[in-house]
C-alpha cells in the first residue's frame, strides 16, 4: 500500500495485534515534535536486534499494540527544542532510545533527549553507526561499568558472533583482556580478526569442562549457560547477565555460595558510554558486522531473516 505524505506525517512501521512478523504494517503517523531539551532526528537507519521481534510475538515489557518498534537510530537532527544547546540542525547524531519505553526508531523521524544521542563517528556511514548503539551500550556496561574489565583478565563470551558478542570480544579485547567466544565453528575465523584468542564450538564441546579461571562472563544466552558459566570462573569472578530469568532462577545464590558475583542487567541510555563509543570506533577499535540491510517498508523480511537465529552481526533498515 502506497503511503502518501504530508509535511506534518511520516512513515512508519507498527502493528495492531501481536503476532509472526506479517503483523508489521507501514502506516502513517503524525511526526513528533520536540520538547525541551528533546532534539527531532529524521531516522537514515535503525538497527534491528532480537528485542524487537521478541515485543512483536509476546509484547514483552511494552503490552498490548499498537506501537512502533525499534530503539537503534542513526541520523540527521532536524530540529531541537528549547534548552537544547548540545546540537544543531544538520548535526549527524546516534544513539538507542530510552529502553524499553522509548521506542520508535522503525519510521521516518524519532524525538528524544538530546543527550540520548552522541555525534556520529565521520568514519562510519548511518548503517554502520545504525548497528551500534544497543547492542555497544549492552557491551560496554557489562563489561567496564558491571565487570571493571582490565588488562590481562580472562574473558568469557557466549554467542560471540552475535550482535553484543561480537562487539564485547572487541571491547574486551581493546581493554588488553584475553578473550574466549562460544560459537558455532562456521564463525571461527571471522571471531578471529575481530581478535578472539580462544574460540569454543558449542555445538561440539562443552564449553564448562574445557574453558575455566575466568574473570568474566558475559552470558547472552540464558538458560544453562548461567549455572555452566559458573564452572568456569574463579573466585572473585563475575557474570553479567544479560537474560534477567537467570537471576529468578537463583543465579545469584548459586554464584555467592562460590565466592563468584552475579548480576543482571538491561542497557540504559548513556550519553558518556555513546561517546567512549565513538572514540573506539575513530580509532578502529570498533566495528559492527552487518549481515543484513533492508529498506525501512521490508522490515518484516528483517525479523524473519533475524528470527532464523543464523546470522553474523546486525540487520539495519535505511529510510
Amino acid at each position: 500500500m502506497l503511503v502518501v505524505m504530508t509535511t506534518t506525517t511520516m512513515r512508519a512501521i507498527s502493528q495492531d495485534i501481536l503476532g509472526g512478523p506479517e503483523v508489521l504494517k507501514e502506516i502513517e503517523v503524525e511526526r513528533p515534535t520536540p520538547g525541551p531539551t528533546e532534539v527531532l532526528v529524521r531516522v537514515r537507519a535503525a538497527g534491528v536486534n532480537p528485542t524487537d521481534w521478541k515485543h512483536r510475538a509476546t509484547g514483552g515489557m511494552l503490552g498490548r499494540p499498537p506501537f512502533v518498534l525499534g530503539w537503534d537510530v542513526s541520523g540527521v537532527v532536524e530540529s531541537v527544542g528549547i534548552g537544547t544547546a548540545l546540537y544543531k540542525p544538520g548535526d549527524e547524531v546516534f544513539g538507542m532510545l530510552r529502553y524499553p519505553y522509548g521506542h520508535g526508531a522503525f519510521a521516518e523521524y524519532v524525538t528524544a533527549p538530546a543527550r540520548t544521542f552522541a555525534r556520529k563517528p565521520g568514519k562510519i556511514d548511518h548503517v554502520q553507526a545504525a548497528a551500534l548503539p544497543l547492542a555497544a551500550l549492552t557491551a560496554w556496561q557489562a563489561l567496564v561499568d558491571i565487570a571493571g574489565v582490565k588488562a590481562g583478565q580472562r574473558v568469557l563470551v557466549h554467542a560471540a558472533a552475535g550482535g553484543v558478542g561480537h562487539l564485547a570480544v572487541q571491547m574486551a579485547k581493546a581493554r588488553g583482556a584475553h578473550v574466549i567466544g562460544t560459537a558455532s565453528s562456521a564463525k571461527h575465523e571471522f571471531l578471529r580478526g575481530l581478535g578472539a584468542d580462544e574460540l569454543i564450538d558449542y555445538r561440539s564441546v562443552d564449553f564448562a569442562e574445557v574453558v575455566g579461571d575466568v574473570d568474566v562472563v558475559i552470558d547472552t544466552m540464558g538458560g544453562d549457560y548461567g549455572p555452566r558459566s559458573l564452572r568456569t570462573l574463579r573466585e572473585g569472578g563475575v557474570i553479567v547477565s544479560l537474560v534477567l530469568s537467570n537471576m529468578t532462577e537463583g543465579l545469584d545464590a548459586q554464584a555467592e555460595e562460590l565466592g563468584i558475583r552475579a548480576e543482571s542487567m538491561l542497557v540504559e541510555p548513556d550519553y558518556a558510554g555513546m561517546k567512549a563509543i565513538a572514540a573506539l570506533v575513530e580509532t578502529g577499535g570498533l566495528r559492527a558486522e552487518i549481515d543484513t540491510v533492508l529498506p525501512l517498508e521490508e522490515a518484516a523480511k528483517a525479523h524473519e531473516r533475524g528470527e532464523t537465529g543464523r546470522t553474523t552481526g546486525k540487520i539495519v533498515l535505511t529510510v
